[in-house]
């Protein structure tokens, strides 16, 4: 007589192997454990939320805080959370480490600056930088775009947005860099650079704040100087820290959503016809839809940022204790065979797509309008200028960065009919 079954082991998480299609592991997890408990690489033990309605629960419970304060190691100086340096440097009142009242006050306020209009005149820069960076491989038939493309594309078109001088956006390059190279890696170097940047934003906000009266001063930084609500101004710390996270999440995220979504495309030959059919006519509805679906299907943010439960609570069916660190896979989330019919296959015309790619909730990424210009602009613009491309080595070799919530490519090799000018 045997006895019960043993229950499936979970499968190994957040190794390089994991990294590279975590999908399958993701898929164990909403089945048999949809609210694990699990030790991250950093030794932090974290509980980790995978079904799509519990992720969109935890995105929009008051009871977790964003705060790190609240981290039941912060006290003991143990805990490993947030963005490296961040601390160190002085950057931690951003909208990612706040709760209401606090947030609400700097979102409205921050809401002020970045608005939809300023993004709409952004446009025409996305377009120029776009066509600039495929200018620069065009000739050569081949490129990585990870490098040549999607990683400078939004380095520098957040630059112009916040008002950066071009003589010194090389220096954001190469600070960004560093945080791309070792995000998952030594925490140090990502430390040094957030401290370089928080020098200089410092330096160029009050150099902001003095010539606010000049004419043509309609950059992101000098918005936020400006912006006010009943008296209420962003202290120059609080400018900094807003400056500093736009350009952190801004970047990363569609250096992610432009590569990960191009690779995809290219594996998915029919769908990527379909795209670039409609990149070539102009039908911006398809193109939009083809973003969504390419964000949920593959995302640049694989898990939200991190949460802490305020007081004892209970998410799907598991008991998180006051002080325990809480992390919504959004990766898992949107391939939630509950909420989205057939999760693994890529679907450009995908109309239900309500995926939590950016958040839910009063945490929504503020950026998300500026990433979907920029990835709709920068694969239309592969897709039509390229027609031919194709990938330059076997998907089998290919890396993915190790870091915990962004999910990318370290490079994208492809190959394509050299265009000569």
């Amino acid at each position: 007589m045997t006895g019960p079954a043993a229950a499936p082991a979970c499968p190994e998480l957040f190794t390089w192997e994991f990294a590279s299609d975590p999908y399958p592991a993701y898929a164990w997890l909403r089945e048999h454990a949809p609210v694990h408990r699990t030790r991250l690489p950093s030794g932090v033990e974290a509980w980790l939320v995978t079904r799509y309605t519990d992720a969109r629960q935890a995105l929009a419970d008051t009871r977790l805080s964003k705060n790190p304060v609240h981290h039941s190691e912060a006290a003991h100086g143990k805990g490993k959370v947030g963005i490296p340096g961040e601390r160190g440097a002085n950057l931690m009142t951003h909208l990612l480490n706040i709760d209401p009242p606090d947030h609400t006050r700097l979102r409205r306020l921050v809401s002020k600056a970045f608005t939809p209009r300023r993004i709409a005149r952004f446009a025409p820069r996305v377009q120029e930088l776009t066509d600039a960076f495929i200018d620069s491989f065009a000739e050569r038939g081949e490129a990585d775009l990870i490098h040549e493309f999607a990683f400078p594309l939004p380095i520098y078109a957040i630059c112009d947005l916040l008002g950066v001088p071009r003589e010194d956006q090389d220096d954001f390059r190469d600070w960004a860099g560093m945080m791309i190279r070792h995000g998952g890696g030594p925490r140090g170097g990502v430390a040094r650079s957030v401290k370089k940047m928080r020098g200089y934003l410092a330096e160029l906000i009050h150099r902001k704040r003095e010539s606010l009266g000049d004419e043509g001063a309609d950059d992101l930084i000098s918005g936020l100087i400006r912006a006010s609500d009943h008296g209420e101004h962003l202290t120059e710390n609080e400018a900094a820290a807003m400056a500093f996270i736009l350009l952190f999440a801004g970047f990363e995220t569609t250096v992610n959503l432009i590569g990960n979504g191009v690779y995809q495309l290219l594996r998915h030959p029919e769908q990527r016809r379909l795209l670039q059919k409609a990149a070539a006519e102009g039908d911006e509805e398809l193109l939009a839809t083809g973003v969504e679906e390419l964000l949920r299907y593959d995302g640049p943010v694989e898990l939200a940022t991190w949460r802490f439960a305020t007081r004892d609570l209970a998410l799907g069916g598991q008991r998180i204790a006051e002080g325990d660190p809480v992390l919504v896979v959004l990766a898992a989330a949107d391939r939630d065979p509950e909420r989205f019919p057939g999760p693994d296959v890529l679907d450009l015309s995908r109309r239900d797509n309500q995926h939590l790619g950016y958040g839910h909730g009063i945490h929504y990424c503020l950026g998300a309008p500026l990433a979907r210009l920029e990835g709709r602009t920068a694969i239309a613009g592969l897709l039509t200028r390229l027609p031919d491309l194709r990938l330059g080595a076997d998907p089998d070799e290919l890396r993915w960065r190790g870091g915990l919530i962004m999910r990318g490519l370290r490079a994208l090799p492809v190959e394509f009919t050299p265009v000569r000018r």
